[in-house]
């Protein structure tokens, strides 16, 4: 059996819980799926044009923004985007996998992050009208999606830490487009994104890896572990 290897792109912080939580989660998902799994922390400052990152068998963009080099994130996620390596993105791997998108798909080279540039013509990653800071709320997840077939259900409840979300001008833009819209909140508003025609790119703003905290394989990370295996 071949190891698979799981880039985890941030800049680690045993502080944060997440990033406790996401090698206890891949090894969860490995044991479940059968497949042997060694996660790889790689600074946002280490990744560079993201060339080096072609050698992962997978690429999670972790929680814990501002990062110390957003645009080693938006490379990283750029380089799983284009080469076609299995993508999950979590809160933080959410907001800049949206800012990716707009920048390098939509063409919005100024399309910002307001935590990075509150000042910025063009956010598509805007403060939360309520933040969701050590918060569990409502999720329903979309029919069809990836999303919905890891969990099983249409509803569950997940936990977030973020006070930033996506603008109501990037959803409008991907209408129709392959970056669809994969789960919301109790009010519609926008909790996950997958895009069609890759194997597997899921970013959810909750963080659904916390649950390995208490035990529980968190079914996205399940599924990412089952795309990884399925590559060559």
């Amino acid at each position: 059996m071949r190891l698979r290897r799981v880039g985890l792109i941030g800049d680690r912080d045993d502080a944060v819980a997440a990033h406790r939580a996401i090698p206890l989660a891949l090894a969860m998902a490995a044991e479940a799926t059968g497949v042997g799994i060694e996660p790889v922390w790689v600074p946002t400052t280490q990744v560079g044009d993201g060339s080096l990152l072609t050698d992962f068998d997978g690429v999670w963009c972790v929680p814990a923004s501002p990062y110390h080099s957003m645009d080693g994130a938006l490379n990283a996620i750029r380089t799983a985007r284009e080469q076609l390596i299995p993508f999950l993105g979590t809160c933080g791997g959410f907001q800049h996998a949206v800012v990716e998108y707009a920048r390098n798909v939509l063409g919005w080279s100024d399309a910002e992050h307001a935590e990075e540039s509150p000042d910025a013509v063009r956010p598509v990653i805007v403060p939360l009208a309520c933040s969701l800071v050590e918060t569990t709320d409502a999720v329903h997840l979309v029919d069809g999606s990836i999303l919905a077939g890891a969990y099983g259900q249409a509803d569950v409840a997940e936990g977030y830490h973020c006070r930033y979300g996506l603008s109501e001008t990037f959803r409008s833009a991907i209408e129709g487009g392959p970056l669809r819209v994969s789960a919301v909140d109790d009010v519609g508003d926008v909790r996950g994104v997958e895009l069609d025609g890759h194997p597997f790119f899921v970013a959810t703003l909750f963080q659904h890896e916390r649950h390995a905290l208490h035990g529980r394989l968190p079914p996205a990370v399940h599924a990412f572990a089952q795309a990884i295996n399925v590559m060559d």
